[in-house]
């Protein structure tokens, strides 16, 4: 309970619209998902969270990589890549997870500071409208291929389908992926194994393919460099795996062993599946030249699949028609993960700027709108140069916060144990992961752009991850960890969940979304304190607590 001891003027409630206070519809997108609401299984959670890499962004990737860079680069690239997105994958969701907090509450409490992760929340938020932009392409690409539609028109259905499912968040999302999920890898898998019984020599078609490539199928180091570099840019994905593992049950005792799998599946697990399908996507566009597809077009997947399920289907009309529902239905089940990321990633944004939260609802539609404007651009034709300098940044932000979750924290043991996302007990800004992510991008930004030669160019975002990874333990020690926490949390990550009254809403939060307010003169929801713009952070101003006498309990 809270307990108000001070006799000054009460201050009025605050009061949120319909879309914050219902819990369907918002998600707790600006705080720790409480136990109260954690009520899928491990199961449910996992296939709710693998079920958003059911994307056609892997193929797109896979064959543009094949077509502009030949097999062996774009084959090794793409494992490469795969293996550094699936072990910094790991400490991020086993935290999140563990902390119920998506990816831009995780990051405050790894190092960056309740101001200083906001950029990140750009960062994360471009990576959701840029794929939601490339996956509405392929649907697009679809509707004009099958149906005639134009692309314009074509791109804009693209987008209005899918925000009446993303309205109802998890609620609706677990449904719409768990039984769509045996139907998806059903159409995904039969057409691979259709082509190597019917045309073995596919095989060999694949691994001589040369596409555009200056070295033909041959390796060449600067080559197999970019690739990877463009595969790396999926890195991020681990945000959108993060927005579904927040809603993990609590580990049982005697069976954190299925906890841990569930987590490992949904967290970093989506990569296994995510390469598998740049390396299938590599070997449909090879399929695709071979059956008379000009190579400008092959890294699209539609006609990958076209080609693909003609050896399925011995009728063109059903191969057609089983291509298209394939696609339309991978397409739905990624965009509306991307649409919901996106309405987290910007309400965390906007929160912190403006003091306001209208709810996570407005802001699917924002996100939504600037993907649309992407498609309209034709964003889908310079495909590897957004992606590649995109790599760039979104890797120098992984890595800081990886670098804090598995060196800072748990061996150098400056940064907090436990995950602390609330504004009244953070520092604006934290030099160890905020200035290490910042320095990264700089460098790694200027190595893209040939600053350091053609080596530096091509390996861009490897010297992003490793000299954020590198950074911040270092500036962790120079800084003594003073940035970490502002003051000492009553309340933090991890308390166990009693609830208690916000002093400024009104409503009941567990423990772990609480802290002592000495402008509210009481316990505070993190929501509430985000959005208090009268309180100056009188909180963190030293010996602040102690002048006012107030006790929340």
């Amino acid at each position: 309970m809270v307990t108000n001891v001070s006799t000054t003027t009460k201050k009025s409630k605050r009061t949120f619209g319909g879309l914050v206070n219902n819990p369907v519809l918002e998600d707790y997108s600006l705080r720790y998902a409480p136990s109260s609401f954690r009520k899928w299984s491990e199961y449910a959670v996992a296939m709710a969270a693998l079920g958003g890499i059911a994307y056609m962004a892997d193929q797109a990737i896979g064959g543009s990589l094949a077509i502009q860079f030949g097999f062996a680069n774009a084959f090794w690239g793409i494992l490469t890549a795969a293996l550094i997105i699936f072990l910094t994958g790991i400490p991020i969701a086993y935290y999140s997870a563990k902390y119920n907090v998506d990816v831009d509450l995780l990051t405050r409490g790894a190092g960056f500071g309740y101001m200083g992760s906001t950029i990140t929340s750009v960062i994360y938020a471009s990576f959701t409208f840029i794929f939601f932009a490339l996956e509405g392409s392929v649907m697009s690409q679809a509707m004009y291929v099958f149906f005639g539609v134009p692309l314009p028109i074509a791109y804009v259905l693209s987008s209005l389908i899918i925000i009446p499912l993303v309205v109802f968040g998890m609620t609706l999302l677990s449904v719409l992926q768990k039984w769509t999920q045996p139907i998806w890898i059903s159409l995904l898998i039969i057409p691979v194994v259709a082509v190597l019984v019917k045309d073995p020599s596919s095989i060999s078609t694949w691994t001589s393919f040369a596409g555009k490539s200056p070295s033909g199928s041959g390796f060449n180091p600067l080559l197999y460099g970019t690739a990877a570099g463009i595969a790396l840019s999926l890195i991020a994905q681990i945000g959108e795996q993060a927005d579904y593992l927040r809603f993990m049950p609590a580990a049982k005792k005697g069976k954190k062993w299925i906890w841990l799998l569930a987590v490992m599946a949904a967290g970093p697990g989506w990569v296994l599946l995510g390469a598998s399908k740049q390396l299938m996507g590599s070997f449909f566009a090879s399929l695709a030249v071979s059956h008379g597809t000009k190579i400008a077009d092959a890294n699209q997947p539609v006609h990958m699949y076209i080609a693909a399920f003609h050896y399925v289907f011995s009728s063109p009309v059903v191969a057609l028609t089983v291509a298209a529902f394939f696609i339309f239905l991978s397409q739905i089940k990624i965009n509306v993960t991307n649409a919901y990321s996106g309405s987290l990633s910007w309400s965390n944004f906007f929160s912190r700027i403006t003091h306001k939260h209208p709810g996570r609802v407005v802001y699917i539609f924002f996100n939504v709108g600037i993907a649309l404007a992407l498609m309209e651009g034709n964003m889908f034709s310079v495909l590897g140069t957004i992606l590649g300098f995109y790599s760039n940044v979104a890797v120098a932000w992984i890595g800081a916060v990886v670098a804090d979750l598995v060196i800072n924290k748990p061996i150098l043991k400056i940064s907090p144990s436990y995950l602390e996302f609330k504004r009244a007990h953070l520092y604006n800004f934290n030099p160890v992961g905020f200035g290490s992510m910042v320095i990264a991008s700089i460098i790694s930004v200027a190595a893209f752009f040939g600053a350091f030669g053609p080596y530096g160019s091509a390996f861009s975002a490897f010297i992003a991850l490793i000299v954020a990874f590198i950074l911040s333990p270092i500036i962790a020690i120079l800084t003594k960890g003073k940035y970490y926490i502002a003051r000492t949390p009553h309340y933090h990550a991890g308390t166990h969940h009693d609830v208690v009254v916000c002093s400024s809403c009104g409503f009941e939060y567990e423990k772990d979304d609480m802290a002592c307010c000495p402008h509210h003169e009481g316990a505070i929801c993190s929501l509430c304190c985000s959005l208090d713009s009268d309180c100056h952070d009188i909180c963190k101003t030293v010996g602040a607590i102690g002048n006012i006498p107030v006790k929340c309990s």
